[in-house]
């Protein structure tokens, strides 16, 4: 079947990442995540699924495309020398590779994303 269904937040399929994803840095309060990756494709180019993070601030750069909608909470991404942004529960947004800077969770977050790694890129974040 060519349509993947994995369900809603709170009935996940798989056993989340409780770890940081590599190239999220901790630089204030004591944030921390989950990352549940309910869909990859073949080749871990097109990743997909649910994710949480608690309050604090991480600095991130993106080398893939990512396509979030959130759920539940609140954040502010800020750009490395632009302006900040703020998102909460109801919206949809895409962070595109190039971003670099930082996303501050105020309120706990879940949300559904999905990320598209270009060719030559082998991992979503870092830099």
């Amino acid at each position: 079947m060519n349509i993947i269904t994995y369900g809603k937040f709170d009935t996940r399929n798989v056993t989340p990442i409780t770890s940081d994803l590599d190239g999220w840095r901790p630089v204030e309060g004591s944030p921390s995540m989950k990352t549940w990756i309910e869909y990859a494709a073949e080749n871990g180019k097109l990743l997909s699924g649910f994710w949480e993070a608690q309050p604090g601030t991480y600095e991130v750069t993106y080398n893939a495309d990512e396509v979030v909608h959130i759920f539940e909470g609140e954040a502010v991404l800020t750009e490395k020398g632009g302006k900040s942004v703020t998102y909460k529960a109801g919206d949809s947004f895409v962070v595109k590779a190039g971003f670099s800077g930082t996303w501050k969770t105020i309120k706990t977050i879940r949300k559904i994303f999905t990320i598209d790694l270009p060719e030559g890129v082998s991992a979503p974040f870092g830099g």
